[in-house]
């Protein structure tokens, strides 16, 4: 199986790259392979925000969709999304913000294997590749929104990495 597990300090804080990572609608807008997205239901338990949602995703030819079951658990800073029904026979997706001094640790996790041996082969290297780059389109889109608190870590509108 598929898995991409990075972790990166940036320049925002903890609560600005949660609502970025938990605003869902916006994904076509940026993320790598997403053409839609559709919030199916959303719904509060206990201390955590669940909502289903069903993506479209393509390249050339092929399109797919799946939906997930995405866990917003924003006093902990964490996301869980899980695969409910689609291409693939696994998708574990976390997202963790750690707070640290100049903004927030981010910890990426990526985990999916495809349920058909012929869409791996066909889709396979562009999912490895567009996932590998999810991280880094959340990134670029916080420095867009965002942008560095501190000047010298790049230009207003660019990500802004403390270190990789």
């Amino acid at each position: 199986m598929p898995t991409f597990n990075n972790r990166r300090r940036l320049e925002f804080t903890p609560a600005q790259m949660f609502d970025l990572v938990a605003d869902v609608e916006r994904y076509p807008e940026f993320v790598p392979l997403c053409e839609s997205l559709k919030v199916t239901s959303r719904e509060t338990r206990g201390d955590a925000e669940i909502v289903v949602a069903k993506m479209g995703v393509g390249y050339k030819a092929i399109r797919e969709s799946f939906a997930t079951r995405i866990t917003l658990q924003r006093e902990k800073y964490e996301i869980l999304v899980e695969y409910l029904d689609g291409p693939f026979s696994h998708l574990e997706n976390r997202w963790r913000f750690l707070p640290v001094d100049d903004g927030c640790e981010v910890d990426f996790y990526l985990d999916y294997e495809f349920r058909s041996r012929m869409l791996a082969l066909v889709m396979g290297a562009v999912f490895d590749k567009a996932f590998a780059k999810f991280s880094t389109a959340f990134e670029a889109r916080a420095g867009k929104i965002y942008r560095p608190r501190r000047g010298n870590l790049g230009s207003p509108g660019t990500p802004a990495w403390i270190k990789p």
